[in-house]
C-alpha cells in the first residue's frame, strides 16, 4: 500500500526530528566542547573543532533522510530490524557526547563509538537490503565515525590524566 503524499511529509519532517533530537542531546552535552577540546592535546591530523558542526549537520541530515527512505518502503513493521538498528546506534551516538564531553571518560566513549560503529555497519547492511540509496547514504556517516574513532582512540591515549588513563 502506497503511503499518501501527507503521510510521507509527516514521516519525513518525523525522521527529521528524532535525528535532530538525538543531536540536541549529544549538543547539550558539548556546550563546552571547543574550550575543552581545544585544551586537549591533538594529533596533527585532528580537524579545528569548527568543523564539527557542519559536518554533523550534513551527516543528522542524510540520517534522517535515509531512515525515511526505508521507513517509506512500508512503515516502521516492514523494516523493523533496519530501523531498530538505525535508532540503537542513533542512542549510542548521543551518549558518546556525554561520555567524552561532559563526564571527560575516555575509554568508555571508545567502547561507545566501537560499538555504535558495529551498530552502524548493520544498519547499513540492512537498509542496503530495503533501499540501497537509503545504505549509500549512510556511508558518509560511517566514514566519519570510523575516523572518529581513531580520533577518540588517540585523544585519549594522548590524555590520560584528563579521560581516564590506559
Amino acid at each position: 500500500m502506497a503511503l499518501s503524499k501527507q503521510a510521507q511529509v509527516g514521516g519525513f519532517i518525523a525522521w527529521l526530528a528524532i535525528c535532530f533530537i538525538a543531536a540536541a542531546i549529544g549538543a547539550v552535552a558539548s556546550v563546552q566542547a571547543g574550550p575543552f577540546y581545544l585544551s586537549l592535546s591533538r594529533p596533527a591530523w585532528a580537524p579545528p573543532a569548527s568543523v564539527f558542526g557542519p559536518v554533523w549537520t550534513a551527516l543528522y541530515t542524510l540520517m534522517a533522510i535515509a531512515a525515511w527512505l526505508v521507513w517509506r518502503e512500508g512503515g516502521y513493521s516492514n523494516a523493523r530490524a533496519g530501523l531498530t538498528l538505525f535508532l540503537a546506534q542513533l542512542a549510542l551516538n548521543a551518549v558518546w557526547s556525554w561520555l567524552f564531553f561532559a563526564w571527560h571518560l575516555g575509554a568508555l566513549a571508545f567502547v561507545d563509538i566501537l560499538l555504535l560503529w558495529g551498530l552502524l555497519v548493520a544498519t547499513v547492511i540492512a537498509f542496503w537490503r530495503i533501499r540501497p540509496l537509503a545504505g549509500a547514504l549512510l556511508v558518509p556517516y560511517l566514514v566519519w565515525v570510523s575516523f572518529a574513532a581513531a580520533l577518540n582512540y588517540t585523544v585519549w591515549k594522548m590524555n590520560p590524566g584528563v579521560l581516564g588513563g590506559s
